[in-house]
């Protein structure tokens, strides 16, 4: 058991987490013809499109309200019902997510009962899906934003059913989760035979691609119609505790059952997926994935020599936190720094002494002493510093290329993982020298047999 300690700073020096408005507005970008849209001013959404821009070096579709300082004061709903008429002559989309920031929040306007309005005065728009969530960004973070708008989503568009298509699987995808990971778990759904709805689906719109056709929109991703029809599903399964309200919420709609894995690295983790999907479909695991499994056991042989009595600071969103912790803790290392964002069920459960909501100056004050140094692009300087490993990891990572597409999920993933992890804990290994070797004393008889031990 870990001991939660929250940071009573008077400020933030060097911030580790994301907002919510940020969290909630990538998750829209898992939905396929859709536009993002910030309810605040310019500069919220501008930090925005930086912030993915730098991340997944693409463009990014995200509009805003445009709030000036009058209309925040006296109130800024009609800037939502313009901005949705000017988005859909302009872009047309299936759907628009709205999030909101803190300087609306702070007045307190009430977005939904302005929607219901909105919609009995533009009949016309009927066809166009808008989705609402609270996301302030003077409290909770980056998680909290991604899981709040799959749970609006879920709650807004999913449709009760009776009826059940066998065969079909939702899976609820945590803000943890890469491109990668989530074209990892299609195509593990797809070798049992099942059919996967994911939401959200970053997969088919962030995943760096080059369209055949503009769109001004996102590129791919869940469509909503399928999102209407998860009731349909013979099972949902939820990647991450943040996904835990978002499953409740399809289960209390539907009636459809969930289950939740709270991480998806490692060999066990990675055999309760297979199993729970080979039951469901009725097939045994295929033999690429006994292959696949091999190949870890071996590589966590190989390296973890490596591993073993490692001291490694974390910081990240709390389900990242929980996901590559537990695992380095298999693998022998010690979490001996971990600080993370926002509040979770799982930050007791760390296997650490202590686990800080705090920020990056936090995180550096307890990495001293540490092999490995784990977050984002924003702890490059504190490992420098410090003079330790770095490994990137989290949101945003712009100094690297590829952030999208690094896979730490299913058999491949934690191999890959390891791999990376390991090469970097060898290289801080003190090479062997000629001079290494002690010579004997000059005393020594130099006839007398060598002795061992």
């Amino acid at each position: 058991m870990s001991t939660v300690i929250q940071s009573r700073k008077a400020c933030t020096v060097n911030p580790l987490k994301m907002s919510q408005p940020i969290g909630g507005a990538l998750a829209f970008m898992g939905i396929a013809d859709c536009m993002p849209m910030l309810h605040g001013s310019q500069g919220c959404t501008a930090f925005g499109l930086v912030l993915f821009q730098r991340h997944f070096n693409e463009g990014i579709p995200m509009q805003t309200t445009a709030m000036s300082e009058v209309a925040t004061v006296m109130g800024g709903l009609d800037h939502i019902g313009s901005a949705i008429l000017n988005i859909q002559q302009r872009t047309k989309p299936a759907i628009i997510g709205i999030c909101s920031t803190g300087v609306t929040e702070t007045k307190g306007d009430d977005v939904d009962g302005y929607l219901k309005n909105f919609r009995a005065a533009h009949p016309e728009l009927d066809q166009l899906a808008l989705v609402y969530v609270s996301t302030p960004d003077f409290k909770d973070a980056f998680q909290d934003g991604w899981a709040k708008a799959v749970e609006s989503m879920v709650k807004g568009l999913a449709e009760p059913s009776s009826a059940r298509r066998e065969g079909s699987v939702n899976f609820l995808a945590g803000s943890h989760l890469t491109a990668a990971d989530i074209e990892e778990l299609r195509e593990i759904s797809e070798s049992f035979g099942l059919e996967a709805t994911i939401l959200p689906d970053i997969s088919g719109s962030m995943d760096g691609h080059i369209p055949d056709d503009f769109t001004p929109n996102t590129l791919g991703g869940t469509p909503v119609d399928a999102i209407r029809r998860m009731g349909e599903a013979e099972l949902t399964i939820a990647l991450g505790e943040q996904m835990r309200p978002g499953a409740e919420a399809l289960m209390t709609k539907t009636g459809q059952p969930y289950v939740l894995f709270d991480r998806i690295t490692g060999i066990e983790t990675t055999d309760q997926l297979l199993d729970c999907l080979s039951q469901l479909s009725g097939q045994p695991v295929p033999g690429k994935y006994r292959r696949q499994r091999s190949q870890l056991i071996d590589a966590m042989l190989d390296s973890h020599f490596f591993f073993g009595g490692k001291k490694i600071a974390i910081g990240a969103e709390p389900d990242l936190l929980w996901n590559i912790g537990s695992w380095l803790n298999e693998m022998g290392a010690n979490i001996t720094a971990a600080v993370t964002t926002t509040h979770s069920p799982l930050l007791e459960q760390m296997p650490c002494e202590e686990v800080l909501i705090g920020d990056l100056e936090d995180l550096e004050a307890r990495s001293a002493g540490c092999d490995l140094l784990i977050t984002h692009s924003h702890g490059r300087q504190a490992a420098a510093r410090l003079d330790i490993a770095f490994l990137r990891m989290g949101l945003p990572i712009f100094d690297q290329l590829g952030a999208a597409h690094r896979l730490s999920l299913g058999y491949r993933g934690a191999r890959d993982l390891t791999f990376e992890i390991g090469n970097l804990l060898m290289a801080q290994e003190e090479e062997n020298r000629p001079d290494s070797w002690p010579l004997a004393t000059e005393d020594h008889d130099a006839h007398a047999p060598f002795a061992f031990g």
